[in-house]
């Protein structure tokens, strides 16, 4: 995990050695000078875990732990402006009101503090990987439900503000795009007949549509209140935020329904039963773009999920907020939607039988505003090898078309999976279902992110490569993947198509 330290001291102007001098004459110098030196060292200690600059791929994070926040929050310089990554303070007052958390952190020992840069990488990613295991707890043991005693669902009928007349903005969201195409065939898209069947233009934003028309069908949903054991709140968080991103308007417009539904949550004994937590929501945008900590007119997403009220309810996303052990990561939905078993067996022996005539494949774009993502670098190297790599320009709109994407991946061995705007990438689940060895280089891409569809052992189904490695320019990726063993590359794609792609 590339998460490395820097400390950076400014020089003291000579206004400020003059008011030392001044300062040293005081009392209150001549009493800090009686100070023990193991005290005065345990102050630099909580002093230095208390401001911290973290430098994690492209990302650079300069934190501040406060008493009023419940985490050490930075602001982060990335791609996408105003981009904050929350990390857990490095002491034992942390407390993101999840027990779960607060006892993981626990039991992390002060004395971390002192370990530099190493420490607290030891810290960053335990705290994760234990998280991710509690996550993992929650996975129903059973194959198949055979009773919906005690396991009832029931799904909120909310006012159409909430979600239907959300998907009637459709036509004017975004700018260069028409939502409304993606809505049909319950939210999954056209159908896209070169690929067969169960395949649909399906946007990557299409989540909580999707979803809620399957909630809506679930074999144990129920119509009572009181015999419902889990509650789905069917709030279109994600179109509330799309709707507003190209617009002129206030933070306070943008907050406006998430605010008003909670208070018809508030209103419902059902929610004050239980505080909400026993309720789900899905949202079908990364969680970042719910957590919004700037208050300046041009920032992007709302704060729904900062609000106190929620903390105590499960969300799924399809990027989680790794800090947040109610946050659960879910794909992005694909293209592939089969109706039937049969139509999994056939995609199946269809890749498992394509011949890969290309070693290694790119689609994307290149990041020119970003100068620390490694896109420009990969690219370079994609279109310096020749017939090793094959790169498709998603700039010139060379991924506009679902076809083009999926081909390319069905003829490659791998895929290279650089973040973009943020650490995941619908891709990831498109070079899946096509067959194509993911190739990753933040483990926040699908590693810390996906509990209840990617194993723990993430060697079984992808190649893992140092994004600062990239930066550097120490490793050249087409040559680093021509040495993978073709028994190894047989092996994970195998465990690919039969074991991870039903469940995707």
């Amino acid at each position: 995990m590339a998460i490395s330290m820097s400390k950076k001291k400014s020089k003291p102007s000579k206004k400020l050695e003059t008011k030392h001098h001044q300062f040293s004459d005081t009392l209150l110098f001549k009493f800090l000078n009686r100070i023990p030196l193991a005290i005065f060292l345990l102050i630099l200690i909580f002093l230095w875990s208390s401001s911290t600059t973290i430098i994690s791929g492209k990302f650079v994070h300069v934190c501040v732990s406060s008493r009023k926040l419940n985490n050490l929050y930075c602001l982060s310089a990335g791609t996408q402006p105003n981009f904050e990554i929350p990390i857990p303070a490095l002491n034992n007052n942390i407390s993101t009101g999840i027990k779960e958390v607060v006892d993981i952190v626990q039991e992390v020992p002060d004395p971390i503090v002192n370990n530099g840069s190493d420490g607290e990488v030891a810290f960053a990613v335990k705290v994760v990987e234990q998280q991710l295991q509690v996550q993992r707890s929650w996975i129903s043991n059973k194959d198949h439900v055979t009773s919906c005693d005690g396991k009832g669902i029931y799904v909120y009928d909310l006012p159409s503000k909430f979600n239907k007349d959300l998907v009637g903005q459709c036509g004017d969201m975004i700018p260069w795009t028409n939502f409304c195409k993606y809505f049909n065939n319950e939210a999954m898209g056209e159908p896209l007949v070169k690929l067969g069947k169960g395949w649909y233009h399906t946007h990557q934003y299409a989540l909580e549509l999707i979803f809620h028309t399957r909630a809506l069908k679930h074999p144990c949903r129920v119509y009572n209140e009181n015999e419902a054991k889990l509650f789905y709140v069917p709030f279109y968080g994600g179109l509330d935020i799309l709707r507003w991103h190209f617009k002129n308007v206030s933070n306070d417009v943008k907050d406006t329904l998430g605010l008003e539904l909670v208070k018809w949550l508030e209103n419902k004994e059902s929610w004050q039963k239980n505080s909400g937590k026993d309720h789900v929501f899905v949202l079908g945008k990364i969680s970042w773009d719910f957590r919004r900590k700037n208050d300046d007119v041009s920032s992007w997403g709302t704060r729904f999920l900062e609000l106190d009220q929620l903390q105590k309810s499960i969300k799924l996303l399809i990027e989680r907020q790794p800090w947040h052990v109610n946050d659960i990561g879910i794909p992005h939905p694909t293209y592939f939607h089969p109706h039937l078993d049969d139509d999994i067996i056939t995609w199946q022996l269809k890749i498992i039988r394509s011949n890969r005539t290309s070693l290694v494949s790119f689609a994307g774009a290149a990041r020119p505003d970003a100068p620390q993502n490694i896109r420009s670098i990969l690219i370079n190297q994609c279109n310096n090898s020749g017939t090793n790599c094959r790169f498709l320009n998603c700039s010139s709109g060379g991924c506009d078309q679902p076809e083009s994407v999926i081909e390319l991946f069905m003829d490659s061995e791998f895929c290279l999976q650089p973040p973009g705007d943020s650490p995941t990438r619908k891709s990831v689940f498109d070079s899946l279902v096509s067959g194509c060895i993911p190739v990753l280089f933040d483990p926040f891409t699908a590693y810390y992110q996906y509990p209840w569809h990617l194993p723990e052992d993430h060697s079984k189904y992808s190649v893992f490569i140092e994004q600062e490695e990239v930066r550097k320019m120490k490793v050249n990726i087409i040559e680093k993947l021509k040495k993978v063993p073709l028994r190894e590359r047989e092996d994970m794609r195998r465990y690919i198509v039969y074991e991870l792609l039903p469940g995707l």
